[in-house]
């Protein structure tokens, strides 16, 4: 596993009224703080490009649809993390900062991503890489 790279199986709470999907607490102990929540859509089969964060730790869920997220570091290793809203992909991925993160809708539907990044967004923050590059070693 890439170091500082966190999976947290995460509670869902089901009955006949519909669901509650837990994510995070700021008692965890692996909560980064808190600096902003946003969510993203992604349609099926399209791949969100390459971006790290300098100083921003993701905690990422998908409170609906599936997502497969693949994780990437400096030393060339590669990690692949399915989420979903269902059985045991309803999980917290936490990706620390300097980890690059691209990831692709999974399914026939939308998917939502919801991340509480450690720190507020900004554009200094983070960079991006196409998808075709010779940095990271994967074929979608």
């Amino acid at each position: 596993m890439i170091e500082g790279v966190v999976i947290t199986p995460l509670e869902q709470i089901r009955d006949e009224r519909g669901a509650v999907y837990h994510m995070l607490r700021a008692d965890a102990p692996h909560f980064a703080g808190f600096g902003e929540i946003y969510f993203s859509v992604v349609n099926s089969g399209v791949i969100k490009s390459w971006r790290r964060h300098f100083r921003m730790t993701m905690s990422l869920a998908v409170p609906k649809g599936r997502v497969k997220f693949v994780l990437a570091d400096d030393a060339g290793r590669i990690e692949e993390v399915v989420l979903g809203d269902s059985g045991d992909d309803y999980r917290l991925l936490s990706v620390p900062p300097m980890v690059w993160c691209a990831f692709q809708g999974l399914g026939d539907e939308p998917a939502i991503v919801a991340n509480c990044a450690s720190v507020p967004h900004s554009s200094n923050e983070a960079e991006k890489m196409s998808l075709d590059n010779d940095q990271i070693e994967y074929t979608w």
